[in-house]
């Protein structure tokens, strides 16, 4: 089953990212870091994505996932996503629960799951 934002240039979300964290007092900065620990994409290769129009597919398929990343659990869009069956779905919800976490103000070290 392919799901609509699969096919959803990352770019087109990330702003409404910035959005979230900046209106709670945080930085785009730590919103790139939480990224680039999760995909592994330093920020040249985050802006080369958002600037090339990158899908979700295209993005986490180039992304090399954090083999923390499993350790993400809790509930995002009222599923929890250690539960979320599709890979790439679970990956996106990984990537929402982590800015979910920054806007918060969850501890830096505590959201990068050392």
């Amino acid at each position: 089953m392919s799901h609509r934002i699969f096919a959803m240039p990352v770019s087109e979300v990330y702003p409404h990212y910035v959005t979230k964290v900046e209106k709670k007092g945080h930085t785009v900065a730590e919103l790139d870091q939480v990224i680039e620990w999760l995909t592994g994409f330093d920020k040249a290769a985050l802006d080369g994505h958002l600037e090339a129009g990158t899908t979700f597919e295209d993005f986490f398929d180039e992304a090399s996932l954090n083999p923390n990343a499993e350790l993400i659990t809790g509930v995002i869009c009222g599923v929890r996503v250690e539960e979320i069956e599709d890979p790439l779905m679970q990956k996106i919800r990984y990537m929402d629960k982590l800015v979910d976490e920054v806007a918060r103000g969850k501890r830096m070290e505590s959201i990068l799951r050392h």
